[in-house]
């Protein structure tokens, strides 16, 4: 037989199971969090059972069986990310406020240790299991804190030379990183901490979220100028670009239906991209979440989404120091959201 005819039927194959598997998500449940103050990135750990939420100065934690908050981990003023690593029984927790790390055992919640100093401006983080190490990625000039997983010892410095955003891994030694102020998805050694790579995401802007799929080698990048650029991360070329919803913050690449998932808080939404195959995207659709969930979680066990909001209230009035404020936010009112097919 041909070898391009082939090609064609594999291809159509590839695409007519996954579309078949493809389909909008919908609430699934709303989680009552409560208290005061704003959020960030909400990680699942890798077994499935608790859900780990930034809240302002603090971190609830929520059973995924019950979904009630069962505990919280305080004096996290200004906390971004939260990582956990089970084989070490500890977890990490980024708070950009004062440039540290605070280490916490995942049993009781309690601290192990005093807060561990980092870059500028620690926001994203990531459990590379490859290297076994704990990536705290700047969001000021790149100068990004690496971790041994089961110590927290310092190991190093990542150089990575930009305002860094979400990571991935590939598994094998090489992670994938967002440059938000240089609109670039870069590549470096887990190991080295070298740049082995840097690829343009133009004509997508201020790349945040970022999604992976191993299997065909391909990034998925959010941009705030509401585009989805997909990479090739083995070459750097770009393979497909796609609109997404406004105020995109995070992304996620689910294998077992081959969609693409962006969290757009501005616009309320998440954006559902299809995976036909290697080098063809489509929009799905647009499904409703709220205003202000621009942040996304996946379960590996599930393949459940979760998100997180709370509702607004007016803005306080502009000052020289803040000309343009936030809208204020309903004391009481934060909350997750969970969404499944």
């Amino acid at each position: 037989m041909n070898k391009l005819l082939i090609s064609a039927l594999l291809t159509c194959s590839f695409g007519a199971a996954q579309a078949q598997q493809a389909a909008p998500y919908h609430l699934l449940h709303t989680i009552p969090i409560g208290g005061e103050g704003g959020w960030d990135y909400l990680t699942v750990e890798p077994a499935g059972k608790r859900l780990y939420v930034s809240h302002g100065t603090r971190v609830d934690v929520v059973d995924l069986q019950t979904r009630k908050v069962i505990g919280t981990i305080a004096n996290t003023p200004g906390v971004h990310g939260i990582e956990v690593v089970p084989a070490a029984g500890r977890g990490y927790i980024t708070c950009g406020r004062t440039n540290t790390c605070v280490v916490f055992d995942l049993k009781t919640l309690q601290p192990i240790g005093a807060p561990i100093p980092t870059g500028p401006k620690p926001d994203a983080l990531f459990y590379d299991a490859f290297s076994k190490r704990v990536f705290l990625f700047s969001n000021a000039g790149g100068n990004s804190t690496v971790l041994d997983g089961a110590t927290g010892a310092v190991v190093g410095t990542a150089e990575l030379g930009g305002d860094v955003e979400a990571p991935a891994s590939d598994g094998q030694g090489t992670i994938f990183v967002n440059l938000e102020d240089k609109g670039e998805v870069i590549a470096f050694d887990a190991k080295t901490l070298a740049v082995k790579a840097r690829h343009s995401l133009a004509p997508g802007e201020e790349p945040t979220g970022l999604g992976f799929d191993p299997r065909t080698h391909r990034l998925f990048s959010a941009c705030a100028n509401e585009k989805l650029v997909v990479t090739d991360s083995k070459t750097g070329q770009q393979v497909a670009v796609l609109p997404i919803g406004k105020g995109a913050d995070g992304a996620v690449f689910d294998p077992t239906t081959g969609n693409v998932i962006t969290s757009n808080g501005a616009g309320g939404t998440f954006t559902v991209i299809h995976q036909d195959s290697p080098a063809q995207y489509r929009v799905v659709g647009n499904v409703a979440t709220a205003r202000g969930a621009r942040t996304i979680a996946m379960d590996p066990k599930t393949h459940h989404l979760f998100t997180c909001t709370a509702d607004y209230g007016p803005a306080p009035a502009p000052t020289a120091e803040n000309p343009h404020p936030r809208p204020s936010i309903v004391p009481g009112t934060f909350r997750v959201l969970e969404y499944g097919r």
